[in-house]
């Protein structure tokens, strides 16, 4: 092999430059105090590298030039009472990694201060709201970040769903200049993961694919449904029928061709006090149902206690009853 080859070769196989084109946002709710980030890129596993949050601290996203150190650095200053502008000065001051010229920095902390750093290649910059902050390098334009906080705005959902459709606004928008290729959604709250003594209310990730937020949709609808899984069952049983109802309307969407959904909706919204949606959402079961399946899927749901109360509504059981 030539050497002219070689070295053709090693141009082309060499690992992507550390200037990370990435969209992101971070962002905290402030009814319940979930902290998150989303971001995108034309970057393999962009969520191995950007995203950065802990429960009741903050949430951080890094980028651009990207000192993946400012994620743990960042959270740790914040735990000790920094504040978000304080911790993003202190991350700049102690970087000994070359220039911070080209950093891109977003946090924001549990009291929803937020600070912000812009650099990279053209387009870069941010946009902040009251309670997020968008930002991107090597963008199309600044109606990537316009349209992310529109998005995040006008979503009424819970954290996740509100970082996803402002992700994906941003993609619509243009996104990142060379393309797509990773993304990835981090939600925490306090002991709201999975299994014991975990935060990770969601994360998802999306390494390679031409289309990551496809994938990412199908991942954070499988993620979601877990979450509202759990929700609902605890709800049922501390009787917050409101919160369970809440739940079972997000486990619906989730799943919107399952009968069985349509019935746990059905006895939810009942004890909810909403027998007209009730009826509806049985309504909706037996037209999911092939003959004879309505009552398998209905005997199912109605072995769970919680639905006591809409079983001994017998004026109501009997319109119930005319379904199967």
């Amino acid at each position: 092999m030539s050497r002219k080859l070689f070295l053709l070769l090693i141009l082309l196989l060499a690992p992507a430059t550390s200037a990370m084109a990435t969209f992101s946002i971070v962002a905290i709710d402030p009814k319940t105090g979930d902290l998150g980030v989303a971001v995108a890129s034309k970057y393999f596993s962009v969520g191995s590298v950007v995203p950065w949050a802990e429960a009741n601290v903050g949430a951080i996203a890094t980028q651009a030039s990207v000192n993946v150190g400012y994620g743990p650095r960042g959270l740790e200053l914040l735990k000790q009472g920094l504040t978000a502008q304080q911790v993003l000065d202190k991350l700049l001051a102690e970087d000994t990694f070359g220039s911070t010229t080209g950093r891109q920095v977003a946090i924001i902390d549990a009291k929803g201060n937020i600070a912000t750093k812009s650099g990279g290649n053209d387009w870069a910059g941010h946009k902040i709201g009251a309670t997020w902050s968008a930002q991107g390098n090597i963008l199309v334009g600044p109606q990537v970040v316009e349209a992310m906080g529109k998005a995040f705005e006008s979503t009424t959902d819970d954290l996740a769903e509100r970082l996803y459709a402002a992700l994906k606004a941003g993609d619509n928008a243009g996104g990142d200049s060379r393309g797509r290729e990773s993304a990835s959604i981090l939600v925490v709250r306090k002991g709201g993961g999975r299994n014991t003594n975990n935060d990770r209310l969601v994360y998802i990730n999306v390494d390679n694919s031409a289309d990551p937020f496809a994938e990412l949709r199908r991942l954070l609808n499988i993620a979601e449904a877990g979450n509202y899984s759990r929700v609902l069952s605890t709800s049922l049983r501390e009787k917050k029928f409101d919160d369970a109802l809440n739940a079972a309307e997000h486990l619906e969407r989730y799943e919107p061709l399952a009968a069985s959904g349509q019935i746990v909706l059905g006895f939810v919204s009942y004890l909810a006090g909403k027998k007209d949606q009730s009826m509806a959402a049985f309504v909706r079961a037996k037209q999911l149902t092939l003959p004879g399946q309505f009552k398998t899927a209905w005997d199912n749901a109605a072995r769970n206690a919680a639905y006591a109360k809409a079983l001994e509504d017998q004026e109501f059981m009997t319109r119930v009853a005319s379904l199967k």
